[in-house]
C-alpha cells in the first residue's frame, strides 16, 4: 500500500476510510504541521525542528520507514516527514504552546461556569414532575385498548372522510393562530372553519333517509362519546389525586375542584392524541379515529367545535414537553376560583407552587421558550370558554330524556350539577 504524500489527502474526510501516517504507516490521529500523520513522527517533527537536528543515514539514505523500523533511521524518517509536505513554520514556539494551553483552559472554564449559571430544577421540584409524569403514564394508556369496552360508535349514513376535506382541515391547521381569537382580522378564518363545520352538522342531519327516523338516531354517536367522556373523568380522577397537596384538601373542595375542571383536563388530554394532518383524534383503530363529524353526531354544535379545533391546533403548535403538559393539567385542576371551593388560599398554594416548577422547567429545558408560559397560561383561558360552552350544550342535551338517559351516571354527576 502507498503511503499518503501531502496531495493525497482526500480521503481524510470519509470517516469510513482509515487514516494511515504519511511517514511510517502506523494510524493516524489527524492532520500536524501540514500533514496526516500520527502522535509518534508528530512528536519526532517537533523535537527535530526545535533541535536542529542533523541526521546521517547509515544506508544508503533511501530507507523505507514503517510502523515497527521507524526509530532505526532518524535520516530517512525526517526526510519522509519533510516529503509529505510537513512544514516546520507550523510548529508553534513555547511560549505560543502556553498561550493556547491557557486559552483552552479558559474556555473550559467559562464551559463549566455557564453550566454552574444554568437554570436548575431543585430536587423538590424535579421531584413533583416526576410525580406527575409517572400519575399520566398509569392513567393515559396510549394504546386506548380500553376503547373498545365502550359502547360501540355508531356513524350513521355515509361518512366522507375524503382528501378534498382532510386537504381542507390540513390547510386551517396552517392558518389557525395559537389561540381562538375574536379579534375582527380573523374573521377570514372563522368563516372558513365555520363553513367546514357547518358541512359536518348538515351530513350529520342529512344522513338519515327518514327525517321521523331521525329523530330518534340524530345522536348516533353520544352513547359511545358518553362512555369515553366518562372514562375520562375516571382517569382524571385518579391523575388528581397524585397531584402534591391535592389529597389534604377538604373532601368538598377536592370534589368542586374535578367537577368544575373535569372537561378542561379532558379537552388538554386529547391534544395528546391530536393529529393536524388531517385535524382528528386518533386513538388506536379505525373505529376509534374521530372527526368533527363525529361529535356533531354527539349532539355538540359549531359554537363549542370552532373554537375547540382552534385551540387543539394551538396547543399542538407549541410542541410542548411532557413534563409541561402535565404541570399544565395539575395548575388546570388547582384553579381557586372555581364554583364551589371553600379554602381558596389553599388551593392557590398549591397552584402557585406548580406555576413555579412550570417556569423553572420552562428556563432549565425549553431554550427560546421566554414566552411560552405566557401562550400556557392563555390556553388556560381559552378552555374557561370552551367549559362555559361545552355546560351550555351538556344541559341542552341532559334536558331532552331520550338523550340524558345514555349519558352515565358519572357524567350526569360530574356535569350536572355545574354553574357556569
Amino acid at each position: 500500500m502507498s503511503l499518503l504524500t501531502s496531495t493525497q489527502v482526500p480521503d481524510e474526510f470519509d470517516r469510513n476510510v482509515p487514516r494511515i501516517c504519511g511517514v511510517c504507516g502506523d494510524k493516524a490521529s489527524g492532520f500536524h504541521f501540514n500533514a496526516m500523520t500520527c502522535e509518534g513522527c508528530k512528536g519526532f517533527f517537533r523535537r527535530s525542528m526545535k533541535r536542529k537536528a542533523s541526521f546521517t543515514c547509515p544506508f544508503n539514505g533511501s530507507c523505507t520507514i514503517t510502523k515497527d523500523n521507524r526509530r532505526h533511521c532518524q535520516a530517512c524518517r525526517l526526510k519522509r516527514c519533510l516529503d509529505i509536505g510537513m512544514m516546520k513554520e507550523f510548529i508553534l514556539t513555547d511560549e505560543e504552546v502556553q498561550r493556547k494551553k491557557e486559552l483552552i483552559q479558559r474556555r473550559k472554564d467559562e464551559e463549566a461556569q455557564r453550566e454552574v449559571q444554568k437554570p436548575q430544577l431543585s430536587e423538590e421540584q424535579r421531584s413533583i414532575i416526576d410525580t406527575l409524569v409517572d400519575a399520566h403514564h398509569k392513567t393515559y394508556d396510549d394504546s386506548y385498548s380500553d376503547f373498545s369496552r365502550f359502547r360501540p360508535p355508531v356513524r350513521e349514513g355515509p361518512v366522507t372522510r375524503s382528501a378534498s376535506r382532510a386537504a381542507s382541515l390540513h390547510s386551517l391547521s396552517d392558518a389557525s393562530s395559537d389561540s381562538f381569537s375574536h379579534s375582527p382580522e380573523s374573521g377570514d378564518r372563522k368563516m372558513n372553519l365555520s363553513n367546514l363545520l357547518m358541512m359536518y352538522q348538515e351530513q350529520g342531519l342529512n344522513s338519515s333517509p327518514d327525517s321521523k327516523e331521525g329523530e330518534g338516531t340524530g345522536l348516533s354517536m353520544l352513547p359511545h362519546l358518553a362512555d369515553l367522556v366518562s372514562y375520562s373523568i375516571q382517569k382524571v380522577i385518579g391523575f388528581a389525586k397524585t397531584i402534591p397537596g391535592f389529597r389534604e384538601l377538604t373532601a368538598e373542595d377536592q370534589i368542586a375542584l374535578l367537577k368544575s375542571s373535569a372537561i378542561e383536563v379532558i379537552m388538554l388530554r386529547s391534544n395528546q392524541s391530536f393529529s393536524l394532518e388531517d385535524m382528528s383524534w386518533s386513538c388506536g383503530g379505525p373505529d376509534f379515529k374521530y372527526c368533527v363529524n363525529d361529535v356533531t353526531k354527539a349532539g355538540h354544535t359549531l359554537e363549542l367545535l370552532e373554537p375547540l379545533v382552534k385551540f387543539q391546533v394551538g396547543l399542538k403548535k407549541l410542541n410542548l414537553h411532557e413534563e409541561e403538559h402535565v404541570l399544565l393539567m395539575a395548575i388546570c385542576l388547582l384553579s381557586p376560583d372555581r364554583p364551589g371551593v371553600q379554602d381558596h388560599e389553599r388551593v392557590e398554594a398549591l397552584q402557585d407552587r406548580l406555576s413555579e416548577v412550570l417556569q423553572a422547567y420552562i428556563r432549565a429545558h425549553h431554550p427560546g421558550g421566554c414566552l411560552l408560559y405566557a401562550k400556557m397560561i392563555q390556553k388556560l383561558a381559552d378552555l374557561r370558554s370552551l367549559n362555559e360552552e361545552h355546560s351550555k350544550q351538556y344541559r341542552s342535551l341532559s334536558f331532552q330524556p331520550e338523550h340524558s338517559m345514555q349519558l352515565t351516571p358519572l357524567v350526569l354527576e360530574v356535569f350536572g350539577g355545574q354553574v357556569t
